[in-house]
C-alpha cells in the first residue's frame, strides 16, 4: 500500500476512530455529541533517531513517509539494527465487533438508555444531585511496517455512569455506578442492579460510622486489588523506567521474591474490555505476561526499544492514546489471578477486619493509598456495619507479602471514564481486577 524508502526502517499506524458521548444532569441534557476522524502517525528510524510525523490526512502519508525519509540517514543495514531485528511482521485481520458496532446504534436509543434511569434517581429524596453519562469508542486501527508487517483489528467499549450525591442532615456521600462492557445490548437491562446499589449507598451514608484507627486484616475486592495490581506494581512493571538505571536493573532481577506464593499478577492485551489490545502500536502481538508469579518477579513490560537494552522478549505493551503520540510502554490488562477460597471462607477467617468494596481512587509506586468508598467493618467472619475510612496505606512490597487468602473467581473491570496517565498521554483505556484479596497488617485511617 505504501512505498517504504529503503535504508530506513517506516512504520505506519492508521486509526478510523468513532466516539459517542452523552450527558444528562438533573434530567436535562447536558451534551450529547458523536465524534468520528481518520488519521495515522508515521515513524522512520535510522538506527541513530527517530522521526515522527501525525498526520489528519490519510491521504497524505506517502507524502509524510518522503518528508521524514529527507531528514534521516539510509543505512543498508538497517534491517541488522537490534531494536529493528526486534520488530514482528505479523499479518493478521482481527475485526472483532462488526456485528455489535456501536456506530450502528441510533443516538436516540443510546439517550434512551440513560432515561432508564430518571425516574429511580428522582424519586429518591437523600439523592440531591444526579448526573448520567454514556460513552461509546470503536476504534478500526491498521499497522504496516517496512519489515512486511500488516495489522488489522478493531477495539470497542461502551459503558454508563451514574454519579450520585447523597445528602441527609450533615451527612453527605458520593458514589458512581458504572457499568462497562464490549457491546451496547450487554449495556441494557442494569436498571435493577442500580436500585439495589442505591439502596447500599443509603444505608451507607445513614448508618456508616468512623472507623478506629489501626492496622487490620483487609479484604480488597477485585476492583479494589485490580487498582492496587495497576498501581503500585504494574507501572513498576513498565521497563522504560529501568532503561540506564542500573541500581533499578539489580533491584527488580528477574527471580527476585517479591510477594506471597499465592500472589501472581499478570498483564494480557488479550482480554477483552477496556484493555483489549490484540496488537500494540509497533505491531507487537499480545501476550500473556507474568509479572509476578508464584510470588517471585517474572517478568516486566516491553516496547522494541526496551526488550532490545533490557535483552528481554516483546510483550505487545508500547501504546499511544491516539494517533498525536509516539508509543511508549504501558500496560494493558492487570490483574491478579485466582486462588482457592470462596470470599465467604475469606471473610469467614476473619475475627476484626475491613472489606472495602469501592474506591475513590489510588496512587502508588513504593508506598500505596488507596482512599475507600463503600466500606465494611468484619466482626466474627461476617461483615457488618458500613465504616468511613479516610485512606488506607503500606509499603508496596511489605503488603504484597501480607497477602494469606485469594478467592477463586477473578473479575476483570473497564475504566470507561478517564483511564492511566503517563507523561503527558492522558486517558489511556486499560483494564484491571482481579479475585476477592485477604492482606494482613494493612494500615487504617
Amino acid at each position: 500500500m505504501f512505498k517504504f524508502p529503503k535504508g530506513l526502517y517506516t512504520d505506519v499506524r492508521m486509526e478510523d476512530v468513532y466516539e459517542t458521548k452523552i450527558i444528562y444532569t438533573m434530567g436535562e441534557i447536558e451534551e450529547s455529541k458523536i465524534r468520528s476522524y481518520k488519521a495515522a502517525f508515521i515513524r522512520i528510524f535510522d538506527g541513530e533517531r527517530w522521526y515522527y510525523s501525525s498526520t489528519s490526512n490519510i491521504e497524505n502519508i506517502q507524502n509524510e513517509i518522503e518528508t521524514l525519509a529527507t531528514y534521516a540517514k539510509p543505512n543498508e543495514k538497517i534491517d541488522n539494527n537490534p531494536i529493528v531485528a526486534k520488530f514482528q511482521a505479523n499479518k493478521e485481520n482481527l475485526i472483532k465487533f462488526e456485528d455489535n458496532n456501536v456506530v450502528k446504534i441510533e443516538m436516540s436509543k443510546k439517550q434512551e438508555l440513560l432515561k432508564e434511569y430518571f425516574p429511580l434517581l428522582k424519586e429518591n429524596q437523600l439523592i440531591k444531585h444526579w448526573k448520567t453519562i454514556y460513552v461509546d469508542k470503536k476504534i478500526d486501527k491498521e499497522f504496516y511496517s517496512s519489515k512486511g508487517a500488516h495489522v488489522l483489528y478493531d477495539t470497542q467499549i461502551v459503558g454508563l455512569s451514574v454519579r450520585m450525591n447523597f445528602v441527609c442532615g450533615e451527612k453527605r456521600f458520593s458514589e458512581s455506578f458504572q457499568r462497562g462492557y464490549d457491546n451496547f445490548e450487554k449495556l441494557t437491562n442494569n436498571v435493577e442492579d442500580c436500585r439495589a446499589y442505591i439502596k447500599k449507598c443509603e444505608d451507607f451514608l445513614l448508618n456508616s460510622k468512623t472507623v478506629e484507627a489501626g492496622k487490620y486484616t483487609v479484604i480488597l475486592s477485585p476492583l479494589a486489588a485490580g487498582v492496587f495490581a495497576h498501581e503500585s506494581f504494574g507501572h513498576k512493571s513498565e521497563a522504560d523506567f529501568m532503561i540506564g538505571d542500573e541500581t533499578m536493573k539489580k533491584e527488580w532481577a528477574i527471580g527476585k521474591k517479591v510477594g506471597s506464593d499465592i500472589l501472581s499478577i499478570v498483564d494480557d492485551g488479550n482480554v477483552f474490555g477496556s484493555g483489549y489490545v490484540p496488537f500494540d502500536d509497533e505491531g507487537t502481538k499480545a501476550e500473556k505476561t507474568y509479572l509476578v508469579k508464584n510470588g517471585k518477579l517474572s517478568g516486566r513490560l516491553h516496547s522494541g526499544t526496551t526488550a532490545h537494552y533490557l535483552e528481554e522478549e516483546l510483550t505487545g505493551n508500547a501504546r499511544a492514546i491516539n494517533f498525536e503520540f509516539e508509543p511508549i510502554v504501558r500496560m494493558t490488562t492487570t490483574y491478579i489471578e485466582s486462588g482457592d477460597k470462596t470470599k465467604e471462607q475469606l471473610i469467614s477467617e476473619i475475627k476484626n477486619g475491613i472489606y472495602i468494596e469501592t474506591i475513590k481512587h489510588g496512587s502508588g509506586m513504593s508506598t500505596f493509598t488507596i482512599a475507600p468508598s463503600l466500606a465494611y467493618y468484619i466482626r466474627d467472619g461476617k461483615i457488618a456495619e458500613p465504616v468511613n475510612i479516610s485512606v488506607i496505606t503500606g509499603n508496596v512490597m511489605e503488603t504484597l507479602n501480607e497477602i494469606d487468602g485469594l478467592s477463586d473467581n477473578v473479575e476483570i473491570l473497564s475504566f470507561i471514564l478517564g483511564g492511566c496517565g503517563k507523561m503527558e498521554q492522558f486517558p489511556l483505556p486499560v483494564g484491571f481486577g482481579g479475585p476477592y484479596v485477604r492482606v494482613n497488617n494493612i494500615n487504617v485511617q
